[in-house]
C-alpha cells in the first residue's frame, strides 16, 4: 500500500478469494492468474476463514461471496472492516442481485461495492482494480434500485438532521449526488466544480460523517433521506 492506502503500482494487487464453490474458486483464480497485475493470495471456504485468511494474508482486495456456511459474508465483512491492521483491506461482495437481500445490509458492514456473480470476466477484473484503487463500485442501475429498495422499508432516521449538520450547504449538494450514483466529473458538472474540487467535497464528508469510503457515502445518503428512490 502506498501513502494513500492504495496498492502501490508497482506491486500486485492482493486477492483473497471467499467463496464455498470450489468451481466458482478455481475459475476466478484461473482468471486472475492471467493478469500481471494481480495476485490470488489465499482462498477461503466459509465466512470464518475468510476472516483468518484475510488477518493471515492481509489482501488488497476480499472477492466474498454472501451465502456460506459457518459464517455468512455479511458478518465475515463485519468482522473484517473491524480489525486492527485489516483497515486498508476492501470488500468486493458478489451477488445474484435478484435473489440476494443483504447487499444493503453489506455495504453497512463496510463494504466497498459489490458484483454480480454472472459479471464477465472484464467487469470482475475491473471492479477488483476499482476497489483496490480505493473507490467503491456502484453500478448506478444497481445500486439505486437495491439501495431504493431495502431502505424505502425502513424508517428514515429521526436524527437525520443532526447527523447532516456536520456538512456545509455545498457537502450536502454533494453527498445528495453520490447518493444517486454520481461520479466526482459529473459532480463537477452538475455543480459547476472541477473534478478535483468534487473529489474535496467528497473527502471531506466521508471525514465528517465517519464514512469508511463512497459506498457508505451512498447508504448515508438515503439513511438520512437525503436521496430517496424517487430522488434516484
Amino acid at each position: 500500500m502506498n501513502a494513500a492506502g492504495s496498492p502501490s503500482t508497482n506491486a500486485p494487487i492482493k486477492v483473497l478469494l471467499a467463496d464455498d464453490e470450489a468451481l466458482v474458486r478455481s475459475g476466478f483464480k484461473v482468471l486472475l492468474d492471467l493478469e500481471d497485475d494481480i495476485m490470488v493470495v489465499g482462498e477461503a471456504t466459509n465466512g470464518t476463514e475468510a476472516v483468518e485468511r484475510a488477518r493471515a494474508t492481509r489482501p488488497d482486495v476480499v472477492l466474498m461471496d454472501i451465502r456460506m456456511p459457518k459464517l455468512d459474508g455479511i458478518q465475515a465483512t463485519t468482522q473484517i472492516t473491524a480489525t486492527h491492521g485489516l483497515e486498508q483491506v476492501r470488500v468486493l461482495i458478489l451477488t445474484t442481485y435478484d435473489t440476494d437481500e443483504y447487499v444493503f445490509e453489506a455495504l453497512q458492514a463496510g463494504a466497498s461495492g459489490f458484483l454480480l456473480k454472472d459479471a464477465g470476466p472484464a467487469e470482475l477484473l475491473h471492479a477488483i482494480r476499482v476497489v483496490a484503487a480505493g473507490e467503491a463500485l456502484l453500478a448506478p442501475r444497481i445500486t439505486r434500485r437495491l439501495i431504493g429498495q431495502f431502505t424505502a422499508r425502513r424508517t428514515a432516521a429521526r436524527a437525520a438532521e443532526d447527523r447532516l449538520a456536520v456538512l456545509t450547504q455545498r457537502e450536502r449538494e454533494v453527498l445528495a449526488l453520490v447518493g444517486q450514483g454520481l461520479s466526482n466529473n459529473e459532480i463537477g458538472a452538475e455543480l459547476f466544480l472541477s473534478p478535483a474540487t468534487a473529489r474535496t467535497h467528497v473527502s471531506h464528508a466521508m471525514a465528517k460523517l465517519g464514512a469508511r469510503d463512497r459506498a457508505q457515502l451512498v447508504v448515508i445518503a438515503y439513511q438520512t433521506g437525503l436521496v430517496t428512490p424517487e430522488k434516484a
